[in-house]
């Protein structure tokens, strides 16, 4: 069984440790800065005469997870400190790391209301750019926007695990972007419960590529939050259609975004609204599908799933992408103790580890024989080779114990 790096993750003594990422979480802010970077840049090229290439920086959002993030994620390798359980409630009290994830959401609006100027705009002569954006540009645009909301949707996520009202409010406005408030309900109610079973719709089965995944989810996890939340609404004695279901004023608030854009820019800007928001929910779906790939927790014998353990979730300690995703890729912890903020998640005994950091993992995600190859074997090893422990695509189900040997 591939277990984490956690045994040679030595722990320095309490009155010497510190966490040496303290000042990294602020690269957190690159994405939600990210398009006012590309502008500088395409301004810099075009003054300089380089009209040619300067239209490859409103892709900085793609060359960003694509490309520089596997990279260093390579160069740098696994981060190989966990905090001493001394210095626990003294992190998780240090008001500076939510203030970071605070941060995220100013940047995020303006970049978002600038980037909606960029696309509209037909006399960008300022730029150095005779007339307005070119298609291509366009695209590359509504792409980095779409970066900056997908990992908007994991920043979202460690503000809507915590019990401040404040936090949980935020976490909403930051979803607005891509439309996906109902993330909110569904992940912290729904996923968490089901984590690694069939019936949980953000668990990719093992055999399942990311292109069939990816629909189920996303619908699953809208029926999902919805049936939860009209649940609640029954227990509370409170109509379905109020404006206390989370889930409607969660949408609510993309509408009057959205509105508030299109009243501004007009019409033409819906294109590019719709474009970010797909390609950012799907970037967090592309998180979801390796997260717990064939992974499953086997049922009791009164027919209870049992807890969740570390062995449940794919981890990484990859520091780079770790920086970018507030520790998302120390899952495991984050299931066991969901309110944990991030700066004490620590990488845990037990858990089965990617290759790679999750921007690695992403661009494999989207290639199936490719994952197959990469991820299956570690699923097997992870099980000692018992294929009939493992998450299994229903559709495949037979095909796949033919093949490994075990009894239909």
């Amino acid at each position: 069984m591939t277990t984490s790096n956690v045994e040679h993750q030595a722990e320095a003594p309490t009155d010497a440790w510190r966490d040496r990422k303290r000042y990294l979480w602020l690269m957190g802010l690159i994405p939600p800065t990210a398009v006012f970077v590309a502008t500088g840049l395409v301004w810099a090229f075009n003054q300089l005469g380089w009209t040619a290439v300067s239209p490859v920086w409103w892709w900085i959002g793609a060359l960003l997870v694509y490309g520089l993030l596997p990279v260093l994620d390579r160069f740098f390798g696994p981060d190989g400190q966990n905090p001493p359980e001394e210095v626990m409630e003294q992190l998780e009290n240090d008001k500076y790391y939510r203030y970071c994830t605070y941060a995220y959401i100013p940047f995020q609006l303006a970049s978002l209301v600038f980037a909606c100027y960029l696309w509209t705009a037909d006399n960008l002569s300022w730029l150095g750019i005779d007339g307005g954006l070119g298609l291509i540009s366009k695209i590359g645009l509504a792409i980095t926007v779409g970066v900056m909301g997908g990992i908007g949707i994991n920043t979202a996520h460690e503000m809507g695990h915590k019990k401040d009202s404040l936090e949980r409010w935020l976490s909403k406005v930051t979803l607005a972007q891509t439309f996906y408030g109902h993330f909110y309900i569904e992940h912290n109610r729904g996923h968490h419960v089901r984590v690694a079973t069939p019936e949980d719709p953000a668990s990719a089965k093992f055999g399942e590529s990311f292109w069939t995944f990816l629909p189920r989810s996303v619908w699953g996890s809208l029926k999902s939050s919805w049936e939860l939340e009209q649940q609640r609404m029954q227990r509370v004695g409170k109509s379905t259609w109020s404006i206390h279901n989370d889930v409607l004023n969660a949408w609510l608030m993309s509408v009057v975004l959205y509105a508030v854009l299109i009243a501004v820019f007009g019409p033409v800007v819906l294109p590019f609204l719709i474009i970010q928001a797909i390609y950012g929910f799907s970037l967090l779906e592309t998180v979801n599908y390796l997260e717990h790939y064939g992974l499953l927790r086997q049922k009791k014998a009164n027919g209870r799933y049992e807890r969740c353990a570390p062995e449940h979730s794919w981890n990484s300690d990859h520091i780079v992408t770790n920086i970018f995703l507030y520790h998302l890729q120390r899952h495991s912890d984050h299931h066991a103790n969901p309110t944990r903020r991030y700066q004490i998640l620590r990488s845990m005994e037990g858990a089965p580890n990617l290759p790679s950091g999750y921007a690695s993992m992403i661009s494999l995600a989207y290639f199936p024989p490719i994952w197959r190859k990469v991820m299956d074997h570690r699923v097997l090893d992870h099980y000692d080779g018992d294929i009939t422990r493992v998450n299994i695509q229903q559709s495949k189900r037979a095909k796949i114990l033919r093949k490994y040997g075990a009894q239909v």
